[in-house]
């Protein structure tokens, strides 16, 4: 087995901990950094995520819950439907939001991976890294956030 390829980001927002929970779970939010992108999802786990453009209803991304606590945690899993390997379950990557902080601050830190253990994963990973990550959705968040 590989060394983990993991993507982690982190930002500090002066938002309380239910303002960005709220960004990263209503679909209405979820357009505003997600590249217009809407989460559809009935928040159970097991239940598919589906983000849904909210301009032309195409599918950009999809997976399903695997965990939640509001206000602190998120995980699911993700593929592109579009992408050029299998959609089947062992190519899906887990993103993971965690959350900590008070009523005026939150510590907002998101992770993907392992790539490692996904087909094209190596690739998939540079990609992801050379772009940054999750780094410009966390700064999107946290302009909104602190709007």
């Amino acid at each position: 087995m590989g060394t983990p390829l993991i993507i982690e980001n982190e930002i500090s927002i002066k938002a309380p901990t239910g303002t960005v929970w709220e960004l990263l779970t209503d679909p209405e939010m979820t357009k505003l950094y997600m590249y217009g992108c809407e989460v559809i999802c009935t928040w159970q786990p097991g239940a598919e995520m589906l983000w849904k453009g909210s301009t032309d209803d195409r599918v950009y991304v999809k997976g399903n819950l695997v965990s939640l606590e509001p206000g602190k945690h998120l995980s699911y899993t993700v593929i592109d439907p579009n992408g050029d390997f299998a959609d089947i379950p062992e190519n899906y990557l887990t993103v993971t939001y965690d959350l900590s902080g008070d009523q005026n601050d939150t510590i907002l830190r998101v992770t993907q991976g392992d790539y490692s253990k996904v087909e094209k994963g190596a690739e998939r990973y540079k990609d992801s890294a050379e772009a940054g990550g999750w780094q410009s959705v966390l700064e999107k968040i946290k302009e909104i956030a602190e709007a």
